[in-house]
């Protein structure tokens, strides 16, 4: 990869991509989607330990479920998004730990012993692959907006009844409409927030 085209690439998925409020109809396809999950899963976590779940709610009645368990400001974000991305932390990671992590012998069985640890290992490593998730929404070509201001439990609830999944964050996932984005904000300079030791 050339200089030139690592800033295009990283212009595409850092600074030239804001924070999307409102949506345009066009679709996203499941090809879309099923790319930004490759994409996502590289996503460093501790252990290879991957314990991000996705739900991708897009059909009118997984919506009408979801959109009263945001808070009332959001609803409107995300019933204009085609898709909405659920990412709950998954508390029993520790069960798929021989696969993906075959070099830690005996992890399973250790975290399998510490349900306070594994919760906080399991919610630490999703917010990781968040980042990631939402950086690999906008590599794909489409626009991100993340939220907070959701009924975590309510969705629990709702999605993932009797299963070791905890919600803590929904994305909205689509095409930005043009006035459907603010104004880029100010950001911190390297000087403000960088120490050199």
């Amino acid at each position: 990869m050339t200089t030139q085209t690592a800033s295009i690439a990283a212009s595409t998925i850092f600074s030239d991509r804001h924070t999307a409020y409102r949506f345009t109809s066009e679709q996203v396809t499941d090809g879309q989607l099923h790319q930004v999950y490759e994409l996502a899963k590289f996503t460093p976590t501790a252990l290879n330990s991957q314990p991000l779940r996705v739900t991708f709610v897009r059909t009118a009645e997984a919506k009408a479920r979801l959109l009263p368990l945001l808070g009332e400001t959001n609803r409107e974000k995300s019933a204009s998004a085609p898709v909405v991305a659920i990412l709950a932390a998954d508390t029993d990671f520790h069960e798929h730990l021989p696969v993906v992590s075959p070099h830690a012998a005996g992890a399973k069985e250790r975290f399998a012993a510490n349900d306070e640890g594994r919760a906080g290992m399991a919610i630490n490593n999703a917010w990781l692959q968040a980042g990631g998730f939402i950086l690999a929404v906008r590599a794909v070509g489409l626009d991100a907006g993340p939220m907070g201001g959701i009924n975590a439990a309510g969705i629990d609830a709702e999605f993932f009844a009797g299963t070791p999944l905890r919600t803590f964050m929904v994305v909205n996932i689509g095409h930005v409409a043009e006035d459907g984005a603010f104004p880029r904000s100010p950001r911190l300079g390297f000087d403000q927030a960088v120490s050199l030791a």
